[in-house]
């Protein structure tokens, strides 16, 4: 079977996104893709199909191949390749681009940056369509089950945090501050360049990073791990399983909940209830209050809200002991749900990336 080697310009129109003015952000409406995630939504959309997006340019993912949500308002962030339905599957040229090397494109500014001009001749190779479109349809299979395990995901968190709605509605609150109820703690950075900080580390150490690109508040893993030396020689502490781990900095107001024992940066205050069955309920009720959280934060470089701002904030508990105790039972129904779905979702994905590049090299006939 021949593979046609031919430039990304040849293949469809490219386009880059917009930012959007803030007086055109609405709480409802289309969503807004930065080309990593939807940051929002706007009153208008750019883009009515599905786009095959390239993260143009950022803090990090510059060159990542994405597909866009239906009827979507593109940032600059990224770039559109509206694809020649006639030449190719957009589907299958987002698994191509995806093994080859599009930060290779990177225009070497001092924001990484790729731009149309690059791309427009960036060479890559395709089989005839039909072929495209089986190759497609085996990756995509794969897409389909992630996609709906995160959907589940979603409405899980959901029904939790409905649960904890009806409770402040329905029951008798007690006000305490924050330091009351719960150990409040930081975390640290080992040197960066010390490779036996670093090197083969077994510890998890989340940076906010790990919360902003979540897409549950479950967290199985970190993108980065560090040595037993590098922790002892920081200011990094491990917390115990279930700790909730909140972003205090920058991207403030961002939490996950881990599963294991881990370690965190310094962009985090690390919150364990002095009563377990308050953990639930804390958890959702801080997630609720992120305008406040961020309007307690100052800092004239970056936004911080600092522990000892956050440790005098208020909250509100149920009076009645055994409705926490309820809800954080069902929660912990909940959270292992959400867990065993993430888990199904690694797998998923490592299966497909192993079969990817196989499918792209011809080694697997289709």
């Amino acid at each position: 079977m021949k593979w046609e080697r031919i430039n990304l310009g040849s293949l469809g129109t490219m386009k880059y996104g917009k930012m959007p003015n803030k007086q055109d952000l609405v709480d409802e409406g289309y969503p807004v893709f930065s080309g990593y995630r939807i940051t929002g939504f706007h009153k208008e959309y750019l883009f009515k199909e599905p786009q095959l997006i390239v993260v143009a340019r950022g803090v990090g993912g510059t060159g990542d191949v994405k597909i866009s949500p239906p009827f979507c308002y593109l940032t600059n962030l990224s770039i559109a390749i509206q694809t020649n339905d006639d030449l190719v599957d957009r589907y299958f040229l987002k698994y191509r681009l995806s093994v080859q090397n599009l930060r290779s494109l990177d225009s070497g500014a001092a924001q990484s940056q790729i731009t149309i001009g690059s791309l427009e001749q960036f060479e890559t190779t395709i089989p005839p369509l039909p072929t495209q479109r089986r190759i497609a349809s085996i990756l995509s299979a794969y897409d389909s089950l992630i996609e709906n395990n995160l959907k589940r995901i979603k409405l899980l968190e959901e029904k939790a945090f409905l649960r904890y709605k009806g409770i402040v509605k329905n029951e008798k609150l007690e006000e305490f501050t924050i330091e009351e109820v719960c150990d409040t703690l930081g975390g640290g950075t080992p040197a960066t360049g010390d490779s036996r900080f670093w090197d083969d580390g077994e510890i998890q150490w989340f940076s906010p990073t790990d919360l902003t690109r979540q897409y549950s508040i479950v967290l199985l893993d970190s993108e980065k791990k560090i040595t037993e030396l590098g922790l002892q020689k920081s200011s990094a502490k491990i917390v115990p399983p279930k700790t909730i781990l909140m972003t205090s900095r920058a991207s403030i107001g961002y939490f996950g909940l881990i599963n294991k024992p881990a370690a965190t940066n310094q962009g985090f205050i690390n919150i364990i209830p002095f009563n377990e069955n308050h953990r639930a309920y804390m958890l959702f009720d801080l997630k609720n209050r992120k305008e406040e959280i961020i309007g307690n934060a100052n800092g004239s470089t970056f936004l911080e809200i600092s522990k000892g701002k956050f440790r005098q904030m208020k909250i509100k508990l149920p009076k009645d002991e055994k409705v926490l105790i309820e809800f954080e039972k069902e929660f912990e129904v909940i959270f292992n749900l959400i867990e065993n779905l993430l888990k199904q979702n690694t797998k998923l994905r490592e299966a497909r990336d192993i079969l990817l590049p196989r499918l792209m090299s011809g080694e697997i006939e289709v």
